[in-house]
């Protein structure tokens, strides 16, 4: 695999550690919401199961990855904390709109693009999500 002119090994790798550690920040505050909604057993059941335990395993799985994709996606961008934070906070709107609007309901047989007062509530923990996200990673790509 060879690595774009400029961009280490160690680099992309420290980018990596620093998206999944903002996944799982902000996946923990965001799945703490969903617990308190009640949501837990409906994040399991997109692997066939209604335990809550296995909801917060799936929901910490996406969160990572999606810390990943934030990373290998705008990494190069998110040199700053204030820029890492608002990419992120856009990023989380993006995944609300794609995750939570889209690919979930589309998975469980719910109708797609519902916006009722749970999709809000949702909407504000996408972006709490994506503002730790970013956050923490441009804390950590700082160092």
């Amino acid at each position: 695999m060879t690595n774009a002119p400029g961009i280490s090994m160690m680099t992309r790798t420290g980018s990596v550690a620093a998206g999944v550690a903002g996944g799982l920040v902000g996946g923990v505050a965001f799945g703490l919401l969903m617990q308190m909604m009640g949501m837990m057993p409906m994040v399991a059941m997109l692997v066939r199961s209604e335990s809550v335990f296995v909801g917060w395993l799936v929901h910490l799985v996406i969160a990572s990855a999606i810390g990943i994709s934030f990373a290998l996606l705008f990494g190069a961008w998110a040199r700053t904390l204030a820029v890492a934070a608002a990419i992120g906070l856009g990023y989380g709107t993006l995944w609300w709109v794609i995750g939570a609007l889209a690919a979930m309901p589309a998975i469980l047989g719910m109708p797609m693009f519902n916006v009722d007062p749970m999709a809000w509530q949702s909407l504000m923990g996408h972006v709490v999500y994506g503002a730790l996200l970013g956050t923490t990673y441009g804390l950590l790509r700082a160092r």
